[in-house]
């Protein structure tokens, strides 16, 4: 910006019309004065021919023949117009305003505990169930700021995949490479999972830390009670949100090796994933094609809001010394011009 680029006080940039146009005007009526400055000198002249003595002298037609240095008489009424031109710029009052904003959040803290068993393969989901867990999850990742977020999967175990942290980038590169092959043990280990969530969260100082568990089953291994584990993270002030996925009855489970797609009988079980979100003062979605799966986490996304303070600072800086300044640079050179024999001259 012009502004930036400014930095010595005597700049002839700060003469340039576009300089102007950076500036913010306290008084900005008396720039409305400038037409009267030519009108001050007009009167002048008027006044000074219409009174001034004459004197008649017989010259030849030569010695009548106008020289283009009569025309430096005009030199010390266009310095002093100048003076009058910077003081109207100084009185005007140039300024700029900086106005700096200070953002502060109190963030949240985030861990997504994703099931990659088997049954997560199930195509009643496109791809899957798992591909479209971990769409939604990079989505839901993209979507927040300021907060920190960790990832927690399991099968028949748990594990942590991801600590807490802001580099959104990074967990997105974990959730890409994701596979249900991550964890050899079969199985559903919901409480497990719970409890490696809360012992990521629990050492937190940040006033709201959430848990978003996706399933698609009862819990079926692991060596703790999912209620048990619920207890434990709404004991550490941890909400839980819990999200089942899937449909119930014939869904296809993926091709065989002659290339027909094989179907599964489903069940579902909602008790467990309502009981722990309803523990951890949370809710309980059930999500059963890509699209519902999609709003579960937009709504979990509009109720936890990290909290955004704006501090505005504003600072505004004078620029009117600068054209007294020069106003006074320029009234010395008129002061000089009107106390030597050269205004005489310039008059003659």
């Amino acid at each position: 910006m012009l502004v930036a680029i400014i930095e010595n006080e005597w700049s002839l940039e700060w003469l340039s019309p576009l300089t102007f146009f950076t500036f913010e005007w306290e008084s900005f009526w008396y720039l409305y004065l400038f037409p009267i400055i030519p009108l001050l000198f007009l009167l002048r002249w008027l006044l000074s021919y219409r009174y001034a003595q004459k004197i008649e002298v017989a010259l030849t037609a030569e010695e009548l023949i106008k020289k283009p240095i009569r025309l430096l008489r005009f030199v010390p009424n266009i310095i002093l117009s100048i003076v009058l031109l910077f003081l109207l710029i100084a009185a005007a009052r140039p300024q700029r305003t900086n106005e700096q904003i200070e953002v502060s959040s109190e963030g949240i803290d985030i861990i997504l505990a994703i099931d990659i068993s088997q049954s997560m393969l199930i195509e009643d989901f496109q791809p899957n169930r798992l591909e479209a867990a971990k769409k939604v999850a990079t989505d839901f990742i993209s979507g927040r700021k300021y907060d920190r977020i960790g990832i927690v999967i399991f099968s028949g175990e748990a594990y942590s995949l991801a600590p807490l942290t802001t580099d959104y980038q990074m967990l997105k590169n974990y959730l890409q490479d994701l596979a249900y092959t991550d964890i050899n043990q079969s199985g559903t280990a919901i409480g497990s999972a719970l409890a490696v969530s809360t012992n990521r969260l629990r050492e937190s100082s940040v006033k709201t830390k959430v848990i978003i568990l996706i399933s698609d089953g009862d819990n079926t291994a692991g060596n703790i009670d999912p209620t048990t584990a619920a207890q434990l993270a709404r004991a550490y002030n941890i909400k839980v949100y819990s999200i089942l996925v899937g449909i119930e009855g014939k869904v296809p489970a993926g091709k065989n090796a002659f290339g027909i797609t094989q179907y599964v009988e489903n069940t579902i079980d909602e008790t467990t994933l309502k009981e722990i979100a309803k523990i951890g003062e949370g809710k309980f979605f059930r999500a059963s094609n890509n699209k519902a799966l999609q709003e579960v986490f937009t709504t979990i996304n509009r109720y936890e809001k990290s909290e955004i303070k704006e501090t505005r600072f504003q600072t505004t800086q004078d620029y009117y010394f600068i054209y007294l300044r020069w106003a006074m640079v320029f009234l010395i050179i008129w002061i000089t011009l009107k106390s030597t024999f050269i205004a005489n001259a310039l008059e003659d």
